[in-house]
């Protein structure tokens, strides 16, 4: 009997030194349920498509173009697997970095101006104009938060969250993007807030790239974050000594992983609540506790800027993107361990996302 696969759409950056658009795009590569790559093939030429997302029929792709400025370019999803152009939009701003989609909209978040932006979707793939709502501010880390940095959306519940890395802030706006945004949330100077996830019970776990820790925020009332503290996510350092710069943060059950780059590691926390057997091994933050149980190590230089859970956490997907390939690694749920099975040639990979 064969091994199942599961396809993966990856986005790309132009290769070094390259403009934008001289042969870059979205692949399509398959991996099997043992981490084992068959060869990719490029589905689409576009220009810088460093982030990807599936509307939530699956049957239409969006993709930031990195760019100044930026846009989002759709594509519907054949029934053969392949992709068809089906229009593009400005992004709202510069440099657009992430989208996530929600029924009717897509939100994107313009790193380059620090502008967030929703966009109207079809059911059909069709793209409306974007609706702007520009981010103010700035942050210690002079040469990074010179302004505000729009990074990364999640649709929280009725609205959304937006990671502003040059403001240390959260900011929140209505999911159809009708209504004025707040600032749900203040990080400590030079956090960096770059992505987050949700945990059940709305506990939010964000990665900061500048100070190379996982923050924990806690439901303060409608609207509203508390910062209850946070953890080194992990002890591997750069050649001389500074701290990583986390890029994506997922979670699977009581695991959570995060690219590391410049250490170039997948590092893997266990998060207990604090009552839990066993819990006493991490760091208490809030009601939390969170242990650092593996670095897997992704080779020199690996820059990992993305990465994907598949297999129900045991499988994980990662963009290597200064060494030009995807590194699939296996984890062990229980202990938190990883191991690397395969690699496959892919230039400069700069997302992952299952198909």
């Amino acid at each position: 009997m064969s091994n199942p696969t599961t396809a993966l759409w990856i986005g790309t950056y132009p290769k070094a030194e390259a403009a934008p658009g001289t042969g870059e795009g979205v692949w399509r590569v398959d991996v099997d349920a043992d981490g084992r790559f068959t060869a990719g093939a490029l589905a689409a030429p576009v220009a810088s498509p460093s982030f990807l997302a599936l509307d939530p029929s699956g049957r239409t792709l969006l993709a930031v173009t990195e760019t100044e400025p930026g846009e989002l370019a759709a594509f519907r999803v054949t029934d053969a697997g392949t992709l068809a152009p089906a229009g593009a939009v400005a992004s709202g701003g510069s440099s657009p970095c992430h989208v996530v989609t929600a029924p009717g909209v897509a939100w994107v978040a313009n790193y380059g101006d620090g502008v967030a932006a929703v966009v109207p979707l079809s059911d059909d793939g069709a793209l409306g104009e974007p609706r702007t709502f520009p981010h103010a501010g700035t942050g210690p880390v002079t040469d990074r938060q010179e302004g505000p940095h729009a990074h990364f959306v999640h649709v929280w519940g009725d609205r959304v969250l937006v990671a502003d890395l040059g403001t240390d802030e959260l900011r929140t706006y209505p999911l159809d993007g009708t209504g004025p945004g707040d600032v749900a949330a203040v990080l400590p100077p030079g956090t960096g807030p770059r992505h987050l996830v949700e945990l059940p019970d709305g506990t939010i776990l964000l990665a900061g790239e500048l100070d190379c820790r996982l923050h924990v925020l806690v439901p303060a009332g409608p609207g509203r974050l508390e910062h209850v503290g946070s953890v080194a996510i992990t002890a591997r350092t750069m050649a001389d000594g500074a701290a990583g710069y986390p890029s994506h943060i997922t979670v699977a059950g009581d695991l959570v992983h995060v690219g590391v780059r410049g250490p170039d590691v997948l590092s893997v926390l266990r998060v207990r609540a604090a009552d839990d057997a066993g819990a006493s091994a991490g760091q208490p933050v809030g009601r939390l506790t969170i242990e650092n149980v593996d670095d897997v190590d992704l080779g020199a230089g690996a820059w990992p800027r993305h990465h994907a859970v598949l297999a129900d956490g045991a499988l994980v997907v990662v963009a290597a993107q200064n060494t030009d390939a995807l590194v699939a690694v296996r984890v062990d749920r229980a202990s938190g361990k990883g191991e690397i099975t395969d690699r496959l040639e892919l230039p400069v990979p700069a997302c992952v996302l299952e198909a």
